[in-house]
């Protein structure tokens, strides 16, 4: 009877199925992972790639912009702004005009945006020393603030969901006191 235990503990036939199968289910889990960790970096890739083609279409909205002379003639398509209807982080400013419509016309030709970034331009006029304008606290100089405040939308992505990014930029213009 004793050795009819060890000669079944001691026969092997089939393990090697056994183990064969641990084997299938070990690799199909690391093949499993692998699969679903390059899905995840090829989406992040591509939602970084969104944002940052969101972020250059905002930046070229801004540079549009300002490269059109027009942009800044405030007898033009400029309205009245009252603080409570801007923008939260812009109410402290002492912004009197907007133009929220401004010309790109001055994009290289055969270029354009396939979507337009939204930009508006808020204006305000004051007196004083700009800070940072390399003028003494006793000089008097009245300037001009031109913010450009631009969204700009993914120009690649067709899906439902795009990336967008916001972009601000302060122009001072200062004039000469006569």
């Amino acid at each position: 009877m004793q050795s009819d235990k060890n000669s079944i503990l001691r026969d092997q036939s089939g393990a090697a199925l056994v183990i064969a199968l641990v084997m299938i289910i070990v690799l199909t889990v690391i093949g499993l992972a692998s699969n679903f960790t390059s899905i995840f970096e090829i989406k992040l890739s591509g939602n970084k790639r969104g944002a940052t083609d969101a972020f250059y279409t905002a930046d070229g909205g801004v540079q549009a912009v300002l490269a059109d002379l027009a942009n800044f003639n405030t007898s033009v398509g400029y309205t009245a702004v009252t603080p409570s209807t801007l923008p939260a982080d812009l109410q402290n400013e002492s912004i009197d005009l907007q133009l929220t419509s401004p010309s790109f016309s001055a994009l290289p030709a055969g270029k354009d945006f396939i979507e337009r970034p939204q930009v508006t331009i808020y204006h305000t006029s004051k007196t004083g020393a700009p800070r940072g304008g390399g003028f003494s606290a006793t000089g008097t100089v009245e300037y001009q603030y031109h913010i450009f405040d631009s969204t700009g939308r993914d120009q690649t992505d067709s899906s439902s969901i795009r990336s967008s990014s916001h972009v601000r930029e302060k122009v001072v213009k200062l004039i000469p006191v006569q």
